[in-house]
């Protein structure tokens, strides 16, 4: 077949369209489209204290074990690092599925009800299979276009946001209004998407570009952020609708079909590109263009393997060099070692915003029935509170992403400054649940999704910038390890311990469990007047590592990935001047163009 003669009804297009480097945004979001499911807490935790008698504190116990689960990835970060990414997908797949349906059985009472701190494992182990799936996909992602990180990062995590919403929608269509089934629904949708995945998220060969090609470059990232909104927009009309109308089991049945065609539409634009790409290699074989292509060692189905085999912690030497290394660390935006970014300010700094804004953000977010309850909303409006933290949070998520990039590309805005800004916006939310005021929880849930959201594609974009990516599976989950500490001090001993003390001066002096529950504003004001002096805290800290970057920021941070001048090397070939060889455009011979068709064909066909 001709070069130009392309056809997308062949296995062998598409063979191309499923190795391809847009196939692994396309199945990255897919795995984080089912990745969210530790946002959902709220719909079961009722359940959880009525079938198996748990007051506030155990719930907000169990709350943080979910947390420590879905943040400390550091196991995974480590295994990313020597393993393949196949490998750590299939590890997720089966800590997810023992962990939740373990929590079902009990549940459902198939098994004997379990202590809470077999409960606490069960949900524990459940969540860490998530970060698995997301240092598999997210750090694939983020190597396969370093220039685009914020971008890539927002997008994945989005999708991570919206997960909540797309949860509550399939198993009222799956198994109806059971908020068991919907543990059963966690158990097994994750792992089915993650085996489904398995072989197409990698590492692959990244292709430097010409300085000036980023909107070309970056423009399928604009069309799945258009697709995403999208679904976005059809979750927040199915959640308006049907808080005003009563659907049947078909009606839901139908409108979650409509959901899963949008949630896969994105596979569209893969096609799409690759489509251009075959039909313009004519083209690009007649007028070679000047690239730089770096071929490292490739493993099974052409994933990326690092060749460097020094320690991750110390970057190098053991022992006394270790200690020598960690305190003398690179350039910001080098490659630092594992143990050199963690004593480092900057990532001192950001442990504190992770443990003060996203631990306060993470209490709201899984005390929101509760506080619904208490502020005497129906169960119709949580349920809704609910949903539009998970739009929020995909807003805040996305936005976050492609705002900040813009930001940095236009006005070389610093990424940090933006976290600060994040962390402020969110104390409104916290003081709004803290003052109950009238109708506000809808608002509160808005902006506390947002700034949720917002909070995780700049942390980790921030950490990929100023530490480098080769050690990126570690660091990033070491930046987040932090949160659930944060969750621990607010959620179980300020904001439970407060909420039971109130509910049992409420209820006589007796133990609030099971149906007993506190009412009035009273039951969390202390509380996140406590958590808003907290995050305003971590805000003025911020400050510290904006400070500490700003000639860092001022800069071109992705200079590094772009083609450099070529020379002219002694055997008309040239050369970056930094190892990587230039395939530089030349008038060839009418045989020597023929070979090249031939070899390109045999590659793509």
């Amino acid at each position: 077949m001709a070069v130009g003669e392309v056809s997308m009804c062949t296995p062998a297009f598409a063979k191309r369209v499923v190795h391809s480097r847009w196939f692994v945004v396309y199945a990255s979001l897919v795995v984080m489209a089912a990745s969210g499911s530790t946002y959902i807490f709220a719909l079961y935790s009722k359940v959880l204290r009525s079938k198996l008698g748990y007051n506030q504190e155990t719930l907000n116990k169990l709350s943080f074990f979910k947390d420590l689960g879905t943040n400390v990835g550091v196991i995974s970060g480590l295994v990313q690092q020597v393993a393949p990414t196949w490998a750590v997908l299939l590890i997720g797949a089966g800590m997810n599925l023992a962990g939740y349906l373990m929590i079902y059985l009990a549940l459902t009472g198939r098994t004997s009800p379990p202590p809470v701190w077999l409960m606490c494992f069960y949900i524990c182990f459940g969540a860490n299979a998530l970060t698995f799936s997301n240092t598999g996909a997210l750090v694939a992602c983020v190597k396969n276009f370093p220039e685009s990180r914020g971008i890539v990062i927002g997008l994945l995590k989005s999708f991570v946001g919206l997960s909540g919403a797309i949860y509550t929608q399939l198993y009222l269509a799956i198994y109806g209004d059971d908020a068991a089934d919907l543990v059963l629904l966690v158990a097994w949708l994750p792992a089915v998407f993650n085996i489904f995945t398995v072989y197409t998220i990698r590492v692959l060969p990244y292709a430097r570009r010409q300085d000036g090609h980023k909107k070309a470059y970056n423009t399928p990232f604009y069309h799945f952020l258009y697709l995403s909104i999208a679904l976005a927009l059809y979750l927040l009309v199915m959640i308006v609708v049907q808080k005003q109308v009563q659907f049947s089991h078909a009606a839901y049945v139908i409108t979650s079909t409509a959901l899963l065609i949008i949630l896969f539409s994105p596979v569209g634009v893969v096609v799409r590109e690759e489509y251009k790409t075959v039909s313009n290699l004519e083209h690009s074989l007649q007028q070679p263009p000047t690239i730089a292509v770096e071929e490292p060692k490739k493993g099974n189905a052409g994933e990326i393997i690092d060749d460097d085999t020094s320690p991750p912690l110390c970057g190098g030497g053991g022992g006394m060099s270790c200690l020598t290394t960690m305190f003398k660390p690179p350039a910001l935006g080098e490659d630092y070692s594992i143990m050199q970014a963690l004593v480092s300010v900057e990532m001192i700094v950001l442990f504190v915003i992770s443990v003060f804004g996203i631990g306060g953000t993470l209490t709201a977010i899984d005390n929101m029935a509760q506080i619904g309850q208490s502020l005497g909303y129906p169960s119709k409006s949580i349920n809704t509170f609910v949903s539009l933290i998970s739009i929020w949070n995909y807003a805040g998520r996305a936005g976050a992403g492609y705002i900040s990039e813009f930001l940095l590309a236009r006005y070389r805005f610093p990424r940090p400054l933006v976290l600060t800004a994040v962390l402020l916006i969110s104390c409104i939310g916290h003081l709004l649940i803290a003052f109950g005021v009238n109708q506000s929880l809808y608002a509160a849930s808005v902006i506390i999704g947002f700034c949720f959201g917002a909070q995780w594609p700049l942390l980790f974009a921030i950490i990929s910038e100023v530490f480098g990516l080769k050690y990126y599976s570690s660091l990033f989950n070491f930046g987040s390890a932090a949160s659930p500490a944060g969750a621990y001090v607010l959620n179980v001993v300020v904001t439970g311990r407060m909420y039971d003390a109130e509910a049992t001066r409420q209820n006589g002096g007796v133990a609030a469990v099971g149906d007993k529950v506190c009412k009035g504003v009273v039951c969390f004001k202390r509380a996140f007047i406590i958590i808003t002096a907290v995050t305003f805290a971590g805000a003025l800290v911020s400050l510290v590592l904006v400070w500490r970057t700003r000639n860092f920021y001022r800069g071109d941070i992705y200079a590094k990935f772009k083609v450099a001048p070529a020379t002219a090397t002694a055997d008309g070939s040239s050369s970056d001047g930094g190892g990587v060889e230039m395939v530089q455009g030349t008038e060839t011979s009418a045989e020597e163009e023929k070979r090249k068709k031939e070899a390109v064909n045999k590659d793509l066909y």
